[in-house]
């Protein structure tokens, strides 16, 4: 299981520059839309809506996994029953379109619940001498309780024998999606911060980002760091810890 869990990881972030994008995912003549997809307090029900805007006929699969993220904030995928749909295989003719029921079975308490859709592109009868590459999506799908959720981060820097590091702790309810993170040094110099993670940070989950600039940094500095947020905004000062 754990294995299979660290193959559905890699997926996953070969697929992380399609996850912010409002517009549809399209890959070899599939369309998949929404690649977000969020269940309202006391919804049980969502739609995807697969589109083959190519001249073959293509059959998929879809599968619903319940999404976490470990100490280090590495997503974890582990397949779950909560999240079903209808159908989960299907085949589509060329300009045609499907319309995939979502249905949640468990509707979260207390705290926000998230899972991954997998959308996976069955391989075609075997022609001889064709190579096809099929398509993998991983869509966010996220579950809202009845009692309001937030986000609550909190910020600091630290090193270890990796080197400097950024860190965020979601201590709220709810996830959080960044962009455009930025920290910035007292003097106002920006301090590359190598940003190749998911932008998502769970509820519960700690992520970090190597801080490829570090030299100079001392303890109780206080520095800053924004971001863009699908909830608005971060400007914060974050203070480094003690050194090695």
């Amino acid at each position: 299981m754990k294995s299979f869990a660290r193959i559905c990881t890699l997926f996953v972030l070969a697929m992380q520059c399609a996850w912010l994008a409002c517009s549809p995912a399209r890959a070899q003549g599939l369309e998949v839309t929404p690649t977000n997809v969020v269940f309202g307090p006391g919804q049980t029900a969502a739609t995807l809506t697969v589109t083959n805007r190519g001249d073959q006929k293509v059959s998929f699969q879809i599968r619903g996994f319940s999404w976490l993220q470990d100490a280090q904030g590495n997503d974890v995928l582990e397949p779950s029953a909560s999240l079903l749909a209808s159908p989960p295989i299907a085949s589509i003719e060329a300009g045609g379109s499907q319309v995939v029921r979502l249905i949640l079975r468990q509707p979260p308490q207390g705290r926000e619940a998230t899972y991954r859709i997998l959308f996976d592109q069955l391989p075609p009868p075997h022609q001889a001498g064709v190579v096809r590459i099929l398509l993998r999506l991983s869509i966010p799908a996220f579950a809202e309780p009845q009692t309001e959720v937030t986000p609550q981060l909190h910020w600091r820097v630290a090193h270890d024998e990796g080197g400097w590091w950024l860190i965020a702790a979601n201590t709220g309810s709810r996830h959080l999606t960044l962009g455009n993170l930025k920290l910035l040094a007292p003097d106002g110099q920006e301090l590359r911060v190598t940003v190749a993670s998911p932008p998502h940070i769970l509820a519960g989950a700690t992520k970090r980002w190597p801080i490829a600039e570090s030299a100079g940094l001392t303890a109780n500095e206080a520095l800053r760091v924004t971001a863009t947020a699908d909830v608005g905004t971060v400007d914060e000062r974050v203070f480094v810890e003690s050194g090695p």
